[in-house]
């Protein structure tokens, strides 16, 4: 699959946050709310990684060069991991901080309804950017749960931007509460409160994405279903009597290595190795479009016989 799905979901993640982010900082200042702050500058770090993020893809597409013989795909594992990073220390260490100092410092909120109506709009907007990057996501997801797709999948971006926007709607639902029970108790330190949920919430998102990025970022191999293919598309090659050990690893999230060492037939001639090689390697493409690069070894069978079959010859 392209970049182009991870881009228009990356599109409209930063459209939404951008819009938000400006109608946020202007609640907070008509209202006070340190919940309003923090959501407003969890949407500044937000329209930030989409920006790093189409950042990544750009880069992604230089051509290889002699110091990057196999091109820059893994950028995009690179900026994924400093969103998670910007997340971190940008959304989640700024909503904690702001949080504990209005739980120290109390601040009665004005004009609460305003903070209350810009929450509910940007909770929409946000639900149209989470609904794109769900649409985006389900060809890839395929079958499996959506908790796999995100351990699983290859693509770094759109399981950045799920995770960012469910990360939004849920701390959009908690500067709502925080806001409303402040009003309905005259009490803001519930709005303190949310703030500090906000921070906790983006500090597990964000380590959780970068723990993803980190794994994806030194190299992570085929998934489960398309080493099954790969081996057996090797196998069923004509001439391959036996797949010997096979090395796959992604160079970013629309290319992979495979490297394998096959058993071919005795007595082949080299026409007739090359001629198996190149089969093997429309065979593996067929079955895993992903891979692109492919170095494939051949060798003769020396699996020992055991006594018992020698025997009985």
């Amino acid at each position: 699959m392209s970049s182009s799905g991870s881009t228009k979901a990356i599109v409209a993640a930063l459209a939404a946050n951008a819009g938000i982010a400006v109608a946020k900082f202007t609640g907070y200042l008509i209202t006070g709310s340190a919940a309003m702050l923090a959501e407003a500058v969890h949407s500044v770090a937000d329209t930030s990684n989409q920006a790093l993020l189409l950042l990544g893809q750009r880069v992604a597409t230089r051509a290889p060069d002699a110091l990057h013989p196999f091109g820059h795909g893994r950028s995009r594992y690179f900026w994924s991991f400093v969103v998670a990073l910007v997340l971190f220390s940008l959304g989640s260490m700024f909503a904690l901080f702001e949080g504990y100092e209005k739980l120290r410092h109390p601040v009665e909120l004005s004009s609460p309804m305003v903070a209350i109506v810009i929450l509910v709009v940007a909770i929409g907007m946000e639900t149209y950017s989470f609904r794109t990057a769900v649409v985006e996501s389900r060809p890839l997801k395929g079958q499996g749960s959506w908790w796999r797709f995100l351990r699983t999948s290859r693509n770094p971006e759109l399981p950045v931007v799920l995770l960012e926007d469910t990360a939004a709607l849920i701390g959009l639902v908690l500067a709502l509460a925080g806001v409303g029970l402040s009003v309905l108790t005259g009490n803001p330190v519930w709005d303190s409160v949310g703030t500090l949920g906000i921070g906790v919430l983006l500090g597990v998102v964000a380590v959780f994405l970068m723990v993803e990025m980190h794994s994806l970022l030194i190299g992570e191999g085929a998934t489960i279903a398309e080493d099954r293919a790969i081996r057996a598309a090797l196998e069923n090659t004509e001439n391959v009597t036996r797949l010997i050990h096979i090395r796959t690893q992604y160079l970013g999230p629309e290319e992979m290595l495979v490297g394998a060492k096959i058993a071919v037939v005795p007595q082949l001639d080299l026409a007739g190795v090359a001629a198996t090689i190149d089969a093997a390697e429309a065979n593996i493409r067929a079955a895993v479009p992903a891979a692109l690069v492919i170095y494939l070894e051949p060798d003769l069978d020396r699996t020992p016989v055991p006594d018992s079959v020698q025997q009985k010859g």
